[in-house]
């Protein structure tokens, strides 16, 4: 018997979601075969068979969050084969005394989180599909196990409360994380765009202008280590993309911005987009920023106070477009303004590297092309 084991998926990423089995106990299958899908740093990956044979268990159902390293299924035969799909390595463990504690008294696998909880698999389907945690349920059971009744009263008590899964539980993480290690500061100010407004999608103008902040102020395009005390200027502008979808917040990675036109660019946009709306988008596209652009303006609000994901240093937020009287050569006049809040980490930047930044993103915004 051997033991496949949830393989090290890079970029130091420690955990994922169990999504969707694709075989179930007694199925035989063949190496690359995939087995599940697993989400990850907000993308969808599948992990393939990492030989051929047939299925003896699983150790987690759909939901649940499972470690690297944690097993993941039980093979009755061994024709190893790795075949090196996914990044890092697909750990095959023979079954041994070592695992024994993962083990149940008739040989069937079980995570060990569940070793103490008595349940039929009617039970366990019954508690996944209501989003019961089997050690919250109280068990009435003759001999202590949990019954359909005990798994109704668990769901009874906790209506109303939804567990983060996905997306939204690792946008959780990360703010969480970004309100321990940052040090933020916000500055504002507004951009006339009425030279070209209308005749130009915003998007790619911000890309641009972002672009000439950047090499104003290489500052802003750095990561900050705040174990180390220490920063690094990167030369490439690898621009992170703030997506609001249904699912969570989404930030897919624009790659060296300074090298595209301005159709390119428009292009790639739209392409991230929609990848990341068919949740077609790959881990890799999603991992590296540079720097972030927020362009919230389309859903409302003017100015934000914006939350920097280490180890990035700065974001910059697009609020909504409105026609404002300016005062332009002494004379009142109608112009449409497009509000811009730059927040960045104080720590790594000073803030008249900020304000120089936000100055060339103004100066580019308002060139007529």
């Amino acid at each position: 018997m051997t033991k496949f084991r949830l393989p090290d998926l890079g970029e130091g990423l420690q955990e994922a979601e169990i999504v969707t089995w694709h075989v179930s106990p007694g199925d035989h299958v063949t190496a690359d075969q995939p087995l599940v899908s697993v989400e990850t740093d907000k993308a969808v990956v599948e992990i393939p068979s990492p030989q051929s044979g047939r299925i003896k268990g699983l150790f987690a159902e759909s939901g649940d969050i499972v470690n690297v390293g944690d097993p993941l299924v039980e093979f009755e035969d061994q024709e190893v084969v790795d075949t090196g799909t996914v990044v890092g390595d697909l750990e095959i463990e023979p079954d041994g005394e070592s695992d024994a504690k993962e083990t149940s008294e008739s040989g069937r696998p079980k995570t060990v989180s569940r070793a103490a909880v008595q349940a039929s698999p009617a039970i366990r389907r019954l508690a996944n599909s209501l989003g019961v945690n089997l050690e919250s349920a109280e068990p009435t059971g003759h001999t202590g196990e949990l019954t359909t009744a005990d798994i109704e009263r668990a769901a009874e008590s906790t209506q109303g409360v939804e567990k983060l899964r996905g997306a939204r539980r690792t946008m959780a993480k990360r703010m969480a994380d970004s309100h321990a290690r940052v040090v933020p500061a916000t500055v504002v100010d507004d951009a006339d765009i009425e030279a070209w407004f209308g005749k130009t999608d915003i998007t790619p103008r911000l890309v641009r202008a972002i672009t000439a902040g950047c090499r104003a102020e290489p500052a802003l395009n750095a990561w900050y280590d705040d174990l180390q005390e220490s920063r690094r200027q990167l030369d490439s502008i690898d621009l992170g993309i703030a997506v609001d979808t249904d699912d969570g917040l989404f930030v897919p990675v624009l790659r060296n911005v300074g090298h595209h036109d301005m159709l390119e660019l428009s292009d790639e946009l739209q392409r991230l987009e929609a990848a990341v709306r068919s949740r077609l988008i790959s881990p890799e596209q999603l991992r590296g920023p540079t720097i972030t652009l927020s362009n919230f303006g389309t859903l409302g609000g003017r100015y934000g106070a914006l939350v920097i994901v280490p180890p990035q240093v700065a974001i910059l937020g697009a609020g909504r477009v409105e026609p404002r009287v300016m005062a332009i050569d002494g004379a009142p006049t109608i112009c449409h303004v497009l509000p811009l809040s730059l927040t960045f980490d104080h720590r790594a930047v000073t803030g008249g590297e900020a304000a120089r930044f936000l100055t060339a993103v103004i100066n580019d915004l308002e060139r007529v092309m």
